[in-house]
């Protein structure tokens, strides 16, 4: 009686003072617990892996569809064709090796569209498309990874203005070199030769570099 009592109480401790596990029913309590009891199922995944020095493959899909997985081999797909082989070992799941081999590749198909799926999703929610689905942590965490990527790309693009302006720089001296040697040869040939017409005089004035970078847009 005091166990049915508690079953449509709902939440109340049973004896020995465990709780009735059922759906919670708060859309946010819901995905905050599931956040939690997911990090600590990975964790709990990899520990047992560590500690035993068994393989474990762990495959968890969000109410929303998001996929979360862990796996102590080198990738996820190798346990599962473990898996498959070892259910198909027994009599009863005998089947051809031509069948095996289809079920094998068909199962690698949907293990990568799966992972297809999940990046191209990541993709979008870093365009700033399909954000409606995202808690509050998920688009703390798009927010921070994008800060990261733009100073990344800041750091890059002011080392290549740099260098742009460098090369600029050094072209600039060499036709101003340049323009120099022409003035030398040009008195030379005039104190060699007084009688002849004067050449147009060439300064460093002739010669446009432009050196200017701009930045951004105009």
């Amino acid at each position: 009686m005091e166990a049915a009592a508690a079953t449509e109480g709902g939440g109340q401790q049973r004896r020995g003072g465990r709780r009735e596990v059922r759906r919670i029913e708060d859309a946010t309590s819901r995905q905050v617990t599931f956040s939690k009891r997911r990090k600590g199922l990975l964790k709990k995944a990899s520990e047992l892996s560590v500690l035993c020095d068994a393989e474990v493959a762990l495959l968890v899909f969000s109410p929303r569809g998001r996929f979360f997985h862990f796996a102590s081999a080198p990738s996820l797909e190798e346990t599962i064709d473990r898996y498959i082989s070892h259910s198909q070992e027994t009599p009863a799941n005998k089947k051809p090796k031509e069948l095996i081999t289809a079920q094998n590749m068909e199962s690698r198909a949907e293990t990568l569209a799966m992972e297809i799926d999940t990046v191209e999703a990541y993709t979008r929610k870093m365009q700033g498309e399909d954000l409606e689905s995202c808690s509050l942590q998920e688009l703390n965490d798009l927010e921070m990874q994008l800060e990261k990527s733009l100073s990344s790309i800041r750091v890059h693009k002011q080392k290549k203005m740099m260098d742009k302006i460098l090369q600029l720089q050094q072209q600039e001296k060499i036709l101003l070199e340049q323009n120099a040697q022409l003035l030398r040869k040009q008195q030379c040939k005039a104190q060699h030769d007084p009688g002849a017409a004067p050449e147009r005089e060439l300064n460093y004035q002739d010669i446009d570099v432009d050196t200017e970078l701009v930045i951004g847009r105009r």
